[in-house]
């Protein structure tokens, strides 16, 4: 009997032996679906907004029609690649709070998503302070870097919008140039800029804005600024 029901098994239907198991695990192997990439950049994770075609922001045409003349006739350029330029803005926010409730850096991301129109990234410590309570690797902060379209963007709602909004605002310091051509603001309320909804903001927040600029000295930076319509204190 024993015989008469191992002749009855076929052979490929026994474990680990078989040319069926064989061809299904290769199948399996085949079916198998390859993990995507994710692509990280401006926007990752939410639908971008297309803009209609031939779309170039207020002060990129203000600048390719007037301001890059009025340089070129103040400085004597020789070359047109010459001439300095806005090549970015980087938005950064430091959440001290976030020692006691890291939630609060989410929070504060999210704003600083909603005024750049751009995803931002979560800085982190880089080594441990005890007299702060601040452990390696700890979310502390935000920050964001505008280029090219968002970056004019964003210069024209801080300069038209923003900075009129500003508390006992009396111009901007004319002297906080890094000697390189590049301009720092420190903003003590980021609820100055329209995207934050102050009822909804649990708390005020400062932020630093950094205006990166391909001129060499600083008198080409501050006549480059001041040609854009910045506030500069007299």
């Amino acid at each position: 009997m024993a015989d008469e029901k191992k002749s009855k098994t076929p052979k490929g239907d026994a474990k680990g032996s078989g040319p069926t198991n064989a061809g299904a695990k290769d199948s399996a192997k085949v079916a198998k679906p390859k993990a995507e990439k994710v692509v990280k950049g401006e926007g990752a994770g939410k639908p971008q907004a297309k803009l209609p075609d031939g779309y170039t922001p207020r002060l990129r045409k203000m600048y390719d029609e007037t301001i890059r003349a009025k340089l070129v006739e103040e400085f004597g350029y020789k070359n047109a690649l010459e001439v300095p330029r806005i090549e970015k803005i980087v938005l950064n926010m430091g959440v001290g709070e976030a020692v006691n409730d890291t939630k609060k850096v989410t929070l504060a991301a999210a704003d600083l998503g909603l005024i750049a129109g751009q995803r931002p990234v979560v800085t982190r410590a880089r080594k441990a302070i005890s007299t702060f309570k601040v452990r390696e690797n700890m979310p502390i902060g935000a920050k964001v870097t505008l280029r090219k379209t968002r970056m004019y963007e964003f210069l024209d709602r801080l300069v038209t919008i923003a900075l009129p909004r500003v508390r006992d605002f009396r111009g901007l310091n004319p002297k906080s140039f890094d000697g390189r051509g590049n301009y720092a603001i420190g903003i003590k309320e980021h609820i100055v800029f329209p995207e934050i909804d102050y009822d909804k903001a649990e708390s005020v927040l400062g932020m630093d804005i950094v205006v990166c600029t391909t001129a060499k000295t600083d008198d080409e930076a501050r006549a480059l600024l001041r040609a854009f319509n910045f506030p500069f204190r007299q």
